[in-house]
């Protein structure tokens, strides 16, 4: 008797023909009671969960998390309790705005998002390899997105609708100037930085709070592909990131980041000269130098990418004790619509796949739903509080409590408040970038926003024209020149 393993269907019953359908005769019709062929066409047409909205296409990788730094005076988590901690951790690595099948070189901001599998849950930070984003209410991001897919009639990608919108929304101009540079076309996703981009906040086991920021500076050393090369490597390769991330790791070269925190003090902040929980804009090193507090490293790739980076879910929301929120608008709007994106895409169970499960353990009364794994909970009781389980809230996690500065209800126009959204820009191009990158940045700008088509044309350019010149006179001129536009600038003004 042969010990070779017997093919199954998905209960188990073992069966012989697997390529050929049961029919009426050698060429017959066939038979509906054929119900593997039944059984595998009803899952091959099941197979593809609906993609993100946003991040569709990405890399992923397991490895671990090392505290190499004491930073416990500003958090109590039991991560960073002791030097020398370890937790597993799953990153995951996306390009932004294009579908699963598209390139991996695209001019895009990169996601950069990594969950860590710690002893009091999994905590995601989920981010991006720029320090800012485009806009700074999570109202806006719908729209925002928007300009970046396809064009309702002609399916194509329209740089005059992504133009439109950011010369209508002067506060983008810090990250557009990012993402046109090089800097928006990486050279896969080893070389890259990743950075939590939204302010967080840290309790200690004192209860005192500071405001932070996470950067994972590479090991790697940054590298970047020019416009062209990238132009190329769509063509070579549209796979170029996902090929370079799993090679590296399978031939030993496992890429390592340094995790850095800036922290600000509830003082520091409340007289800080612009809002700090404003995410279109960075914290000088030079008042909230980096503190080093860890070592990421990434060794293994899965064995089934579907089922670990297709099927990963990541949520902001999901933070550990000692780790907690900000006002950050553009955050507090990620909480609600990352779980609820996951809940959709892979459903309400999500966080019971291998990927996503907390290794420790997990308690709660949530039940049912579609896909709910193992045994569901069993007959334990599935309410609370109740007479049968010993299951406790433990006073240890009280949530910070804070005064809330105001009882009023507002749609408050940060714009209005907080409207410089120039200066980090104007510094971005004047100290940031070498010449090179300078004349890349203008040539990259240059370029997209030719493909500004219609009747609009010129009333988008010029709006643009004017942020570009609040940022830096040798910018606009040099863009203007570009395009072709002969400008006075002591008559740039902005308008809507």
């Amino acid at each position: 008797m042969s010990n070779k393993r017997k093919i199954t269907n998905a209960v188990g019953n073992p069966y012989l023909n697997h390529e050929n359908s049961q029919t009426v005769g050698s060429r017959g019709p066939v038979l509906l009671q054929d119900y593997i062929l039944h059984e595998n066409l009803a899952h091959f047409v099941r197979e593809r969960i609906p993609e993100r909205v946003v991040h569709a296409k990405g890399s992923g990788a397991y490895g671990k998390f090392t505290v190499t730094h004491d930073i416990t005076q500003y958090t109590r988590a039991k991560l960073f309790s002791k030097i020398g901690n370890e937790c597993k951790t799953f990153v995951r690595f996306s390009t932004v705005g294009g579908e699963k099948g598209s390139a991996d070189t695209e001019r895009d901001p990169r996601g950069f998002a990594v969950k860590f599998y710690t002893e009091d849950g999994n905590w995601d930070l989920v981010g991006n390899n720029t320090p800012v984003f485009f806009i700074k209410d999570a109202k806006k991001f719908p729209d925002l997105i928007h300009t970046q897919k396809r064009n309702p009639k002609t399916n194509l990608k329209s740089a005059t609708a992504a133009w439109d919108f950011w010369s209508l929304n002067p506060e983008s101009l810090h990250q557009v100037l990012i993402l046109m540079s090089d800097r928006g076309t990486p050279y896969g996703y080893r070389h890259m930085n990743g950075y939590g981009s939204h302010t967080f906040s840290m309790i200690n086991d004192k209860g005192i709070r500071h405001w932070v920021k996470f950067h994972f500076k590479t090991q790697q050393g940054i590298k970047n592909f020019t416009s062209a090369e990238a132009t190329e490597m769509k063509g070579k390769n549209p796979d170029f990131s996902q090929q370079d991330l799993v090679e590296a790791i399978e031939n030993g070269n496992f890429p390592k980041w340094t995790l850095y925190i800036q922290v600000m003090t509830e003082e520091q902040a409340k007289d800080f000269r612009w809002n700090p929980f404003d995410v279109t804009k960075v914290w000088p090193h030079s008042d909230f130098p980096l503190i080093e507090a860890g070592e990421l490293e990434l060794n293994e790739i899965p064995v089934n990418y579907f089922a670990h980076v297709e099927q990963s879910a990541f949520a902001p929301n999901h933070l550990i004790d000692g780790i907690s929120f900000s006002p950050d608008k553009m955050l507090q709007g990620r909480l609600f619509s990352y779980a609820d994106a996951q809940r959709y895409r892979v459903g309400v169970n999500a966080s019971q796949l291998p990927v996503n499960a907390c290794p420790f353990q997990v308690n709660n009364y949530q039940r049912d739903g579609f896909m709910a794994l193992g045994n569901n909970g069993g007959d334990a009781p599935n309410y609370y509080p109740n007479s049968f389980d010993d299951l406790q809230p433990d006073p240890a996690y009280q949530n910070y409590e804070e005064e809330l500065g105001s009882s009023l209800i507002s749609n408050f126009d940060s714009n209005k408040d907080d409207n410089d959204h120039f200066s980090q820009p104007g510094t971005f191009y004047a100290q940031t970038l070498n010449a090179q990158g300078k004349q890349n940045l203008v040539q990259n700008i240059v370029e997209h926003m030719n493909g500004i088509q219609g009747p609009k044309r010129e009333l988008i350019i010029n709006r643009q024209l004017c942020h570009f010149f609040r940022a830096n006179i040798e910018l606009g001129m040099k863009i203007a020149a570009g395009l072709q536009i002969t400008l006075d600038p002591s008559q740039m003004h902005h308008s809507k």
